[in-house]
């Protein structure tokens, strides 16, 4: 658990409240309020919000660029999603676009969605976001650091805000993040209230229109290593919050079904919140540093071998650790929207668990990196060694078509997560960006170059297929001209196929490193490392 301790660029600006406004990008103080006011709006009578073909294009493009970008995927809970009515996913928001992204990918509906307002306005990015009829949302902080009047700050999120809300009562999903923006912290900020009037407002439009109520769905989202390249994801679906009639006042209904607004009493609302904060707190880490969770995870890794059940996959690592905090910490389910942060652990067994999951982390090294007993490093799965030389060797013969085709992504992927002014939580989004956007760029170009360089070597290439692969279709120009077609047709899946290998090249790369720092790591420092675990085997029977 490489989380870095927040370092989100302050410059004294404070809220009502007296917290931080969020640090604007240069993006983000660009407000064109223009075009976000001439923002295509959805239609709620088809299966998508937005342009039928286009959400199909862009939903196959992201599958294809997560399933590159991370190691492993899990979704549990989908079963509890109801499927008769609308639904608004809540969830934690610390990995930026990403976040949305998961929930929206592993939904069963279709996502009528609002954004940060420079979402909608960045070239490219912005004309998909226009296609699947994403509205803008201007958050306080454009507000108040002076990037728009209040007034038009009032207009476009009323819009989108009612615009999201049709969405919802018409059945279709959406995901809006309670804590307004994405962050570095281990915990939940603040909630706003922008989520809550949002559903009670769907619920008033679905009571108005004789549809089924929507409910509020906390999602936990949990990475391994959130800004890493082949990190691991679950996605947590929890139970739903079903709206009921005596939440939505009659004013409020007959408001929205004539288009206008009219605000929900503030008790039902703080109310709603304060319990999808309690619903959403188990579904997140929930602690004061980063450094406590990582020592978490350790403990749960230790008890899981001392019953002989070490986790097989992140899902299990994250519920050993929810288990070992469950029993380390007094859960008195006060609600603590005002003073979100918890207090840290007061138990013996967690300092030597942070001191020793230091040492890990120190040396790239986590919980998976212990023996069977939990009592030192491992040594390496040989069984794997002759699965992953195999794989490296079929990605070594497809090396030149990865460097033609993805060398570009990866290389503009890194200088654009590495110097983005947004924080590491935006790091991610921007790779992902990068390797999505960049295929639709690139690999044209690339299988030009490619079909090229196949025509110029015709002679070798046919000595070796022994026939000639431009008359594969027949003779003449017009057939030797459908098989350079056919061929850059051809390289596409080639081209994705060498970046899956790599990926998996990659994930052998990261094995091997790991056991390197294994043998490595010094001996003084590893008779710590011991010293400590065989503390916390002392204590974890006192817990």
């Amino acid at each position: 658990m490489n989380h870095p301790d927040p370092n989100e660029l302050y410059d004294g600006v404070v809220d009502h409240r007296g917290d931080a406004l969020p640090y604007l990008s240069k993006s983000a103080k660009n407000m064109k309020m223009d075009e976000l006011l001439d923002t295509p709006m959805p239609k709620f009578s088809g299966s998508t919000p937005g342009s039928y073909l286009w959400t199909k294009v862009l939903y196959w493009l992201c599958r294809r660029t997560v399933a590159v970008q991370f190691r492993t995927q899990e979704a549990t809970g989908v079963s509890n999603i109801p499927l008769d009515r609308g639904t608004l996913c809540c969830a934690w928001h610390t990995n930026g676009l990403l976040d949305a992204l998961q929930i929206t990918l592993k939904h069963p509906k279709y996502f009528v969605l609002g954004a940060r307002h420079d979402l909608v306005t960045r070239p490219m990015l912005g004309w998909w976001t226009r296609k699947m009829a994403v509205q803008p949302v201007v958050r306080k902080a454009e507000l108040l650091r002076g990037g728009c009047s209040e007034e038009e700050a009032d207009f476009l999120n009323g819009r989108s805000l009612l615009t999201l809300a049709s969405g919802i009562a018409h059945g279709f999903g959406c995901v809006l993040f309670p804590e307004g923006t994405s962050h570095n912290n281990s915990y939940m900020l603040r909630f706003r209230t922008g989520p809550i009037r949002t559903v009670l407002a769907a619920g008033a439009l679905a009571s108005s229109l004789d549809k089924k109520l929507p409910a509020l769905l906390p999602i936990g989202l949990h990475f391994r290593v959130r800004e890493h390249f082949r990190t691991d994801i679950w996605v947590e679906y929890g139970a739903p919050l079903q709206i009921t009639e005596s939440d939505i006042p009659q004013d409020l209904i007959d408001a929205v079904s004539n288009g206008s607004w009219s605000e929900p009493p503030a008790e039902i609302v703080f109310k709603i919140r304060d319990k999808l904060r309690l619903e959403m707190e188990p579904l997140t880490p929930n602690v004061a540093e980063w450094e406590e969770y990582r020592a978490l995870h350790l403990l749960g890794h230790i008890e899981q071998r001392r019953n002989n059940s070490p986790p097989d996959t992140w899902r299990e690592e994250v519920l050993a650790a929810r288990e070992m905090h469950s029993r380390l910490v007094t859960n008195d389910r006060v609600i603590k929207n005002d003073e979100p942060k918890p207090k840290q652990i007061d138990h013996p067994v967690i300092k030597p668990a942070i001191s020793a999951a230091q040492i890990l982390e120190q040396n790239g090294l986590d919980g998976r990196d212990l023996n069977s007993k939990g009592t030192d490093l491992r040594f390496a799965n040989l069984a794997k060694l002759p699965v992953s030389l195999a794989r490296s060797c079929v990605f070594l013969l497809t090396l030149p078509l990865f460097l033609l085709s993805l060398a570009p992504q990866v290389i503009l992927g890194r200088i654009l997560g590495d110097s983005t002014d947004e924080g590491v939580d935006a790091r991610t989004s921007y790779q992902f960006l990068s390797s999505m956007f960049g295929s639709l760029l690139v690999w044209p170009i690339a299988s030009i170059i490619g079909v090229i360089i196949a025509a110029l070597q015709e002679a070798r290439i046919s000595e070796i297929l022994n026939s000639n692969w431009t008359d594969l279709l027949g003779q003449g120009g017009l057939a030797n001209g459908a098989m350079f077609c056919l061929a850059w047709l051809c390289l596409m899946p080639i081209f994705w196929l060498s970046g899956r290998l790599g990926s998996l090249a990659w994930d052998d790369y990261t094995y091997i490193r790991k056991f390197m720092h294994r043998q490595r790591m010094k001996k003084s420092t590893r008779q710590n490392l011991k010293a400590l675990l065989n503390n916390i085997h002392d204590e974890i029977p006192k817990i």
